[in-house]
């Protein structure tokens, strides 16, 4: 039987309605109060009369990371944080493309292991760099951007050059952020510097907003009328523009934590080490291929060096680990690399991907044990579906991995042909080489035989920066880095243009080291504005363009494919006239001068070392050295 419910009293609803619909209208306006920061308002007060600024705000935060260089292009939105660089001591270096500023930032990241920074305005300043945030993150290389941006009550409104910048740089980023209340700087700016460096590095992009950079009183001007408002409507939206001006700058210049944070650098376990160590202790024919990866912190490129040669394992170098044995050292081996990986039974894929580089690991044979090591899961895993397949795959940093396998393989020894036999195979190249630089090309000089002669000039402090296509190709079979990281190329995006960017921030990491660009004339398009960059803040470097008038690498599979050589046509520019206009030293070299290919090169060492920069136009034939290779 059913007990009947008693009907509440009509009495009852309305008092419990209002009540709720009370506690409702509280929590909206606490909540507003809360996003208005009204509440955060009652305990951080504003100064009103501080001149202060939020580019002091970030000046403190780079210094207090070791920052020494920052690269810009100036614009209205960022000259606080600008001019606040410079009184604190960081150099402040203009370019004169946005793409430069972020190409030198990425160059002092990977020479030195920190964060490379560079500043740019809002709008087309922030869009000029894509290209070069995308070859950093492709790279890895940890670099900070900073974008002016419009201010934070005129976004969305049509302000000048107003973009939704997060939206563009999110997809290119490991980081991005905008700040949007002055005490924001700090504690952001900490986290972006972090999150470049740890695990895989990687760009960070943090906006600054035009109202969070300036001082109150310009802001202020800018936003509140100076007039007594009008009517109800009138008060109601000073009231709101002054609130939003005390929130901006609550808690502006109270002290906070500015110094670096910890980061979060992943390691191979013990059980993967030892694993290791026992498969290529049963190796014949082991072979490791060292990334640039290797060379990232916390291991420095010494203790590197001595761990691969502890190891005893043949090895072929890339990338940034270019150099790290030095010009001739018998376990580098240079040539042939295709060949020798058919024929390993162990392959240790030190921070080296199978991507294009290793024809997605179609190179790898299929008997052998692949052991590959990459900070980055998705990267070391790539084509593992399809072309090859990995014996173990650790996840870890790579340098301090190489270091571990070496202590766990302590005197064990590998059979003396198998390291012959591979650099048999170098010298029997190196011949090929020799031969095809003493053939006669139809105009100009031979490429070939110039860049043997760089390679016997190229002392051993230089620092190699190489941009473009078919001279640079070349270039990386006959020009040997004097040691580790000193070699910088773009890395696997194979971006034209990075070299000024390059040489610029080469330059100013290691002052004493002499920096030798080599261009294709195509690339060499990208960076001739930068030498009035180079003049004006006295940076002697020297770049050698291997001029065939074209674009040689497409025109060496285009021609012979579809029949036209449309589009890969230049001419034989007199590039050193146009660097000699720029205020930078300009030299000519030849077939007239092809006996003073030497004396042209160390004349122009003497010109870096008298502080200018220096332009050498090498007028080049065409040779068959590079036929067949790809070019997409």
């Amino acid at each position: 039987m059913e007990t009947p419910v008693a009907a509440a009293p009509a009495g009852d609803f309305f008092p419990s309605f209002l009540l709720l619909g009370f506690a409702t209208l509280v929590a909206a306006l606490l909540g507003a109060a809360h996003r208005l920061g009204l509440f955060y308002q009652l305990m951080h007060k504003v100064d009103k009369a501080s001149i202060r600024h939020g580019g002091e705000n970030v000046a403190a935060v780079l210094r207090a990371h070791g920052v020494r260089f920052l690269f810009t292009l100036v614009g209205g939105h960022i000259s606080p944080l600008l001019v606040a660089c410079e009184k604190l001591g960081i150099r402040v270096v203009d370019t004169r493309h946005e793409v430069t500023a972020v190409f030198a930032a990425d160059a002092v990241a990977r020479l030195t292991g920190t964060v490379g920074v560079a500043a740019v305005t809002a709008g087309p300043g922030l869009t000029n760099t894509v290209t070069a945030v995308k070859n950093a993150q492709i790279a890895q290389s940890p670099v900070l951007l900073l974008g002016g941006a419009a201010s934070t009550l005129l976004q969305n409104r049509g302000a000048l050059q107003a973009i939704d910048q997060m939206s563009l740089f999110r997809p290119l980023c490991k980081f991005c952020a905008s700040v949007q209340r002055v005490r924001e700087i700090i504690p952001t700016l900490r986290a972006a510097m972090a999150a470049a460096q740890s695990g895989t590095p990687g760009p960070v992009f943090v906006e600054l907003p035009i109202d969070v950079l300036y001082p109150y009183f310009m802001v202020q001007k800018e936003m509140v009328s100076a007039k007594p408002p009008k009517g109800l409507v009138g008060q109601g939206v000073s009231w709101y523009l002054e609130n939003y001006l005390a929130n901006l700058f609550a808690g502006a210049w109270e002290p906070q934590p500015e110094g670096p944070l910890p980061l979060d650098i992943p390691q191979a376990s013990p059980q993967q080490v030892q694993r290791c160590v026992e498969i290529l202790s049963r190796a014949k024919r082991p072979l490791v291929l060292l990334g640039s990866q290797a060379l990232l912190p916390p291991t420095p490129s010494d203790k590197l060096r001595v761990a691969v040669e502890t190891l005893g394992v043949p090895c072929f170098l890339g990338g940034m680990a270019r150099g790290l044995l030095g010009r001739s050292h018998p376990l580098h081996i240079r040539q042939n690399r295709s060949a020798a990986l058919k024929k390993a039974d162990v392959v240790v894929l030190a921070g080296t991907v199978c991507d294009f580089r290793l024809s997605y690991g179609r190179v790898l044979s299929r008997s052998s044990k692949i052991i590959i090591v990459n900070r980055n899961r998705k990267e070391m895993l790539m084509n593992s579906d399809m072309f090859w397949k990995p014996q173990v795959a650790v996840q870890g940093d790579v340098g301090s991995f190489v270091v571990k396998l070496a202590q766990g393989l302590q005197g064990q020894t590998w059979a003396s042909d198998w390291a012959e036999e591979l650099r048999q195979a170098d010298r029997q190249k190196e011949q090929t080489f020799r031969e095809k630089a003493s053939m006669p090309v139809a105009e100009h000089l031979n490429p070939v035989r110039v860049l043997q002669l760089v390679e016997e000039t190229l002392p051993d402090n230089s620092i190699l920066v190489v941009d473009g296509g078919d001279f640079v190709g070349t270039a990386a079979h006959l020009v040997q880095p004097r040691g580790p990281l000193r070699w910088l190329d773009p890395g696997a995006f194979g971006t034209l243009g990075v070299g000024a960017g390059f040489a610029l921030g080469a330059k100013l990491c290691q002052p004493d080291a002499e920096v030798w660009c080599l261009f294709g004339d195509g690339a060499f398009g990208y960076s001739l504005i930068e030498f009035d960059t180079f003049v004006r803040h006295k940076i002697p470097v020297m770049a050698l363009i291997g001029n065939d008038a074209g674009w040689t690498q497409i025109s060496r599979e285009q021609v012979p494919c579809l029949g036209s050589n449309v589009a890969c046509g230049l001419a034989y520019t007199g590039y050193h006239k146009a660097a000699m206009g720029l205020g930078a030293q300009g030299l000519l070299l030849s077939r007239e001068s092809e006996d003073q290919v030497v004396k042209v090169l160390h004349e122009a060492q003497q010109q870096c070392q008298d502080g200018h920069p220096v332009v050498v136009n090498i007028l080049i034939g065409r040779t068959d050295f590079r036929d067949g290779s790809i070019a997409v």
